[in-house]
């Protein structure tokens, strides 16, 4: 394990093998719940189901204390916690799926496809720039918490549909900003740690969780703006 980040290229590698690896998860799993039968147990009289909300909190709330944890469990265990919360996420994302395979199947490659090119045009973006984009930090976490705050709002109260499409363009902004911001510090912070390759794979795991989020949050954000057509 050690001898897989002592190199920039090697943790790089570990990071987007994690990432990648976590996508392919929630793609299975997501596939498993939709053909194998699971897809009425997430809905109830016309709704979501109480099971749809307990997977979908419940994922949120495991992905923050995996990230406060990061660097207190081994990475392998780290890397398993990653990929139990890609497959709850497959899970929670079948509705949004479910829903463009009935209006518009092409829908999901189109937005796979464009989330993969932003993801990858702002990724090198955050490599590459030598500003220094620590300042976004705090905006970005704000304009997080404002989406999850109005994603629970809407549980109550349905979004307009041009509420609903203002939200998504701002949060495909936010994610986009959000791959460059972790890209540039997962960079900075792999020099801080020198020689500490159990920290490095630690670190790896959390940056795979941090870039996996960013992605799957702007495959959902560009697949509802499809899905509006």
């Amino acid at each position: 394990m050690k001898q897989v980040v002592n190199t920039m290229d090697g943790y790089l590698k570990r990071i987007f093998a994690l990432m990648f690896g976590a996508v392919g998860i929630t793609a299975v799993a997501a596939y498993l719940t939709i053909w194998g039968g699971g897809l009425p147990y997430l809905f109830s009289n016309g709704g979501m189901s109480v099971l749809y909300y307990v997977l979908l909190f419940g994922g949120l709330a495991f992905s923050i204390w995996a990230q406060v944890r990061a660097f207190s469990m081994k990475p392998a265990t780290a890397a398993i916690m990653l990929m139990i919360y890609a497959a709850v996420i497959g899970i929670t994302m079948t509705p949004l799926i479910a829903i463009s395979l009935a209006v518009h199947p092409a829908a999901i490659l189109y937005s796979f496809i464009l989330a993969s090119a932003m993801f990858a045009c702002m990724a090198l973006f955050g490599y590459k720039t030598v500003k220094n984009l620590s300042f976004l930090g705090i905006f970005l976490f704000m304009g997080m918490i404002g989406l999850i705050l109005i994603g629970i709002a809407s549980i109550f109260w349905p979004l307009g549909s041009t509420f609903s499409t203002i939200v998504c363009f701002a949060g495909l902004l936010i994610f986009a900003l959000f791959t460059a911001y972790d890209m540039q510090n997962l960079k900075n912070a792999y020099n801080v740690l020198s020689d500490n390759d159990t920290a490095k794979n630690q670190l790896a795991v959390l940056g795979a969780l941090h870039l996996y989020i960013s992605f799957i949050a702007m495959f959902q954000y560009l697949l509802s703006l499809f899905n509006r057509d």
